[in-house]
């Protein structure tokens, strides 16, 4: 059996070695705590469990530390004016809260870059080997297993690699390239290089950039074909894991539907989210998804964020053990949490309450007596003006899952898209802005049961104009989804400023720092590469 190492983070370079002579998984399986044993490329889809295992590793790729599995979150978190940096560490996001990165940044840019391109060439690699072992699929190995046939099994195996694709190309662009609707708003910046065939030896580094709206396309194809052909639902256990835990951590066809849901809103296509969202929200409450999973907003914040995180209203996390963690230096937990609960205290909130620089702790929209308020936002103790985000409440080994998307996310797309879409204060989009903002103040009454504390429940006649209404949507995503890294993905979908905070000043859409650079090593394999 060879052993293949990482040796150029490159879009391709690197990650060709990953399946050079091997299909492997050398991380943690994503749903079993021990590691996945490396298989000759000759070998990997003799069985049905080693099939199995192929997927398992395509997600032990994506949920790296260095990427979705929590830094990437907390990099979408930190660009813009929430936290605020504590330690002056160069390894845990220094340059990307002051925006002072570099095409060299190594444990952001370069870091980022090629675990997503890891990832997807581990998909590439798989959905060849899927079509390459085609014969082996109808031999007793699988018949024995699969009666009617594998080949169900493999469409589902085959939605989940490209789902994944498709959210690494995504998660990419948010960094990488310009905003859809900047310049002529039709997505014509420079994108990312498109590669979608396995890669096994050194070749081939030369690819140019395809524009933004050219990588959308290949995500929305990706996405598209993974809402067909995904399970509507994981009904058997996997082993010693549990559906409801498959449910969360495994992509079903809800999944794939939420996800169009974000894409469709980043790129602006309102009626779109309108469309894809319709699937999963029905026109009035309760709030849950009719078919599929049935995904729903769960009635309280607090149970979605507590151990295991495995509501309904959890779409899909990525899962930690002690046995498989996240990695030094790239817990949520870690980041967020003070030293005295168990973190290190990289990055307080900002609680300054300046219009231009203050983070959302010090805006007043946000009530006092919100849910989301009393129990996430802490202090290190009885006399610190500190405050901290208690959202990943784990320590050491750091086990909470890293969000990807929620209900209450494609909830409030689906809000403001309504309200783009018509121009106005639409009466169902002002129902889902209240529905995710009451399951948060349930012990205030609609009228005010305390006249001191302003109703959180919105009326029509509390917006002067629509730009009211959407920004107090925009304001309820800040809200909900702190510490998740949406916060970027909202800038950027809407080529806004990022703010300043501190003595770090605002980000124009106009300045180099708006994009991340591309990486040096990119830039020195891949002569077709352009900088940003």
């Amino acid at each position: 059996m060879k052993f293949i190492s990482r040796k150029r983070v490159t879009s391709l370079a690197c990650t060709a070695l990953l399946g050079l002579g091997t299909f492997t998984s050398c991380q943690n399986d994503l749903l079993n705590v021990k590691p996945v044993t490396q298989l000759d490329a000759g070998v990997a889809f003799d069985t049905p469990s080693r099939v199995l295992a192929q997927v398992n590793g395509l997600y032990s790729y994506v949920k790296v530390g260095g990427f979705l599995g929590g830094r990437y979150q907390i990099y979408g978190d930190i660009r813009a004016n929430d936290f605020i940096n504590r330690t002056s560490n160069g390894v845990t996001g220094l340059s990307v809260w002051n925006h002072t990165l570099a095409e060299t940044s190594a444990n952001d840019v370069t870091s980022v870059w090629g675990n997503a391109y890891a990832a997807i060439n581990q998909v590439n690699i798989f959905l060849a080997g899927l079509d390459a072992n085609a014969d082996k699929f109808k031999t007793s190995a699988f018949t024995s297993v699969y009666p009617s046939g594998f080949d169900a099994t493999g469409l589902n195996y085959r939605g989940e690699a490209r789902l994944l694709r498709a959210l690494c190309y995504y998660s990419l662009l948010q960094l990488y390239a310009r905003p859809y609707i900047s310049g002529s708003g039709n997505g014509s910046s420079p994108g990312l290089p498109l590669r979608l065939t396995a890669e096994t030896t050194l070749g081939n580094n030369d690819l140019a950039r395809s524009t933004v709206a050219q990588v959308y396309d290949q995500i929305l194809l990706d996405l598209n074909y993974a809402e067909q052909n995904l399970p509507l639902r994981y009904s058997a256990a996997q082993g010693s894991i549990g559906v409801s835990t498959l449910n969360v951590t495994r992509a079903h066809r809800n999944t794939a539907i939420a996800l169009k849901s974000r894409v469709y809103l980043t790129m602006g296509r309102y009626a779109d989210v309108i469309t894809e969202a319709n699937k999963l929200v029905p026109t009035a409450a309760p709030y849950a998804a009719s078919s599929g999973v049935a995904n729903a907003l769960n009635s309280s914040i607090v149970s979605v964020f507590t151990a295991p995180q495995e509501t309904s209203e959890s779409i899909l996390s990525f899962p930690f053990t002690a046995q498989d963690p996240p990695g030094t230096q790239n817990q949520l937990a870690y980041y967020y949490l003070p030293t005295a609960l168990g973190g290190n205290g990289e990055y307080g909130l900002n609680t300054s309450t300046n219009a231009t620089t203050g983070g959302i702790v010090g805006n007043s929209a946000w009530l006092s007596t919100d849910v989301r308020r009393t129990n996430f936002v802490v202090a290190p103790n009885s006399t610190s003006a500190e405050r901290f985000l208690a959202k990943y409440p784990t320590g050491s080994p750091y086990t909470d899952k890293a969000p990807v998307i929620r209900y209450s996310e494609v909830m409030l797309s689906l809000a403001e898209a309504l309200a783009r879409n018509t121009n106005s204060v639409d009466s169902r989009a002002l129902a889902l802005l209240n529905a995710v903002r009451m399951r948060s103040n349930p012990a205030i009454a609609a009228s005010g049961s305390n006249p001191a504390v302003p109703s959180p429940m919105f009326v029509a006649t509390d917006f002067a104009t629509v730009t009211d209404f959407i920004n107090a949507i925009l304001l309820e995503r800040r809200i909900e989804f702190l510490g998740e890294g949406i916060r970027n993905i909202d800038i950027m979908r809407l080529n806004a400023t990022i703010p300043a905070k501190g003595t770090i000043s605002a980000i124009p859409n106009t300045s180099p720092a708006y994009v991340w650079p591309i990486p040096s090593t990119e830039l020195s394999t891949n002569t077709l590469m352009t900088r940003n």
